[in-house]
């Protein structure tokens, strides 16, 4: 016999629905996903990237990288602090941000279909393609076709391993060499040396690289541009909403150029013959006078690399060199200057390097109104063109409207001295304001060649994880990355 069902009572009714709720909400939000709400109540940020040189790494103590100065700028948009995990295996990456480890991934990841439909992309901030890479001897790879009958050595589940099986669809005979987790700064390395024939690198990275093994040849591109970006979980999209506003500011500001340019500024422009001499001399001349480029650095507060590099751009190592100017020896200091400095023997290597050191730490203290390297690139523009001229060149960048303590922007002014409607109002006249810039540029490329030699990489099997970067750290704003001026010798 038909029963009537009982009526639920309203409490049954409450429990029901919240239990809908509930389910709805783990139904929208896998466990564990960084949501933006969570990063802003903890404080912090945790980011997931790779121990590299173009990723993250040490530093003389500092923590550098394209990819960290990024994350780190965008923590401190968020007004939380930066905690970098680095990952054991690039191939560990993706299921890491999916398994809600880490907010998000910067470590140079290209943005490909296959990976977009696992995580979610935030907008590019770097455009690049691969390229072929071989030695400069063997320029007979030009384009994919050329890989027939090759074998390419690449990392196991990177986006050039994805690009050339597509080539090995299309009917392109090539072989595949892979490794498990050999950065691709090494297949350029085993290609410079010859121990492997060919590789393939994003342009940036190959660029940056032929710096440090400029015996490599940058060959045609494989594929079409594509976007770098940071990658995160499929849920986390006010977080993404939040990054994509955080590239938009930053390159309308300025502060992505001045992050670019930290890092890959000039690696466009190669020049064969002056990199080889200058890795040459490394090893045949500078080991005559490092220790004394060390000890009256230290003296000084630089870092010996920034004044090996100014001291390479002056003389190339050679203590007898002289300009058609009549400057003299390793610092090339003038008759004036020596005489002024104590100076006897310009070509005596002690005394042109202490004496062009200490020259250079009074210029580097007229600019203590600009901060880290803006402060060393305006005291060696001044060492190279005068201090008179740079200071010329600071007012014109004030009435361009531009901050006068940034050499980013009196490399601006600075080559406007050239022409009348600027020099015959500027209190010190013409100047060859090209020449400065170009000699910043120079030190900069033979700095950052030298520095390699001095970075570090934390492992994960040797390190604690994960390494705590405090965006706001007053430790931090001692010693500026890479500055060259610390307030205390350090070591490597």
């Amino acid at each position: 016999m038909w029963a009537p069902r009982k009526r639920w009572k309203c409490k049954n009714w409450i429990l029901f629905f919240a239990a809908l709720a509930i389910l709805f909400q783990g139904c929208q939000r896998a466990p564990g996903v960084s949501s933006l709400d969570s990063i802003l109540k903890s404080g912090k940020i945790k980011v997931l990237t790779r121990n590299n040189a173009n990723c993250y790494y040490l530093y003389r103590g500092e923590h550098l990288g394209f990819e960290h100065d990024m994350a780190k700028a965008f923590a401190e948009h968020l007004g939380v602090d930066l905690e970098i995990q680095v990952a054991p295996k690039w191939q560990d990456m993706i299921p890491s941000v999916l398994r809600g480890e880490c907010a998000f991934v910067a470590a140079g990841m290209t943005a490909t279909p296959a990976r977009a439909r696992q995580v979610a992309f935030s907008d590019g901030y770097m455009t690049t393609s691969q390229h072929i890479v071989v030695h400069r001897k063997n320029r007979r790879i030009q384009n994919a076709e050329d890989l027939a009958g090759r074998t390419v050595h690449v990392r196991r589940g990177t986006s050039y391993h994805e690009r050339l099986l597509e080539l090995q669809s299309q009917g392109i005979d090539l072989d595949l060499a892979l490794y498990d987790d050999v950065p691709t700064e090494e297949f350029v390395r085993m290609t410079a040396e010859k121990e492997i024939e060919v590789t393939v690198a994003d342009l940036h990275i190959a660029r940056l690289n032929r710096r440090y093994y400029p015996s490599i040849f940058i060959s045609g591109a494989i594929g079409e541009e594509r976007q770098v970006a940071w990658a995160l979980h499929p849920q986390a999209k006010r977080l993404l909403k939040e990054m994509n506003s955080f590239f938009e500011i930053i390159r309308k500001n300025g502060k992505y150029k001045e992050i670019y340019e930290r890092y890959y500024s000039g690696t466009d422009k190669f020049d064969f013959v002056d990199l080889r001499q200058f890795h040459r001399r490394l090893k045949s001349r500078l080991p005559k006078y490092r220790r004394l480029i060390e000890k009256y650095a230290s003296a000084h507060g630089f870092d010996w690399r920034w004044i090996a590099a100014q001291i390479y751009q002056e003389s190339h190592f050679d203590p007898q060199a002289k300009s058609p100017a009549g400057a003299k020896g390793l610092m090339q200091l003038t008759t004036s200057t020596a005489k002024d400095l104590g100076v006897r023997n310009r070509s005596d290597p002690r005394s042109s390097i202490r004496a062009g050191i200490a020259y250079l730490k009074t210029l580097y203290d007229c600019f203590d109104e600009a901060q880290g390297r803006d402060r060393l690139f305006l005291a060696m523009a001044s060492y190279n063109v005068g201090k008179a001229h740079v200071f010329d060149a600071r007012k014109i960048a004030v009435e361009m409207g531009l901050d006068p303590n940034k050499w980013d922007s009196v490399k601006k002014a600075l080559p406007l001295l050239r022409f009348s409607s600027y020099y015959q109002r500027a209190n010190y006249g013409y100047c060859r304001g090209t020449e400065p810039v170009r000699y910043i540029e120079r030190i900069k490329l033979y700095f950052d060649i030298l520095k390699r030699g001095s970075i570090r990489y934390v492992r994960p099997e040797s390190s604690p994880l994960p390494v705590a970067v405090s965006a706001f750290s007053q430790e931090q704003e001692s010693v500026e990355p890479g500055t060259g001026l610390t307030e205390a010798p350090r070591t490597d």
